[in-house]
């Protein structure tokens, strides 16, 4: 095979690889865009952590319908799930995606402040 038919292969190869890494990325990107991925941690089933689980469903489905998966994990049930994630209060909802991360520590009652920390309106 001659140098050129070589070159010639290798850059089709190489678009391909390249169009594949794009389209692959824009799943991605489509799949996740505009789908919250929250966890929320609470300790047992005190007034806060029951208070902070009503106050996030309904903030949810109030400005998130269908574009949310909430996880709502014990800290006294499931603690395995919070190593790594630095928990130092509960209740604490984690916001994974879209990203940046957050953290939000209380009963989440402040609806204003709940919904800056998920990005849904500008800080005023």
């Amino acid at each position: 095979m001659s140098k050129k038919k070589i070159d010639e292969s290798t850059a089709a190869h190489e678009k391909a690889i390249d169009e594949s890494t794009a389209a692959y990325e824009k799943a991605i990107h489509d799949l996740t865009e505009g789908r919250y991925i929250l966890r929320l941690y609470v300790a047992g089933t005190t007034t806060h952590a029951l208070r902070a689980i009503s106050n996030i469903k309904r903030i949810c489905e109030e400005h998130l319908q269908g574009r949310y998966e909430l996880q709502v994990v014990d800290l006294y049930q499931q603690p395995q799930l919070a190593q790594g994630e630095q928990i130092i209060a509960a209740p604490t909802l984690i916001k994974r995606l879209p990203l940046p991360l957050r953290r939000i520590i209380g009963d989440m009652s402040n609806e204003e402040r709940i919904l800056v920390g998920l990005d849904l309106r500008k800080k005023t």
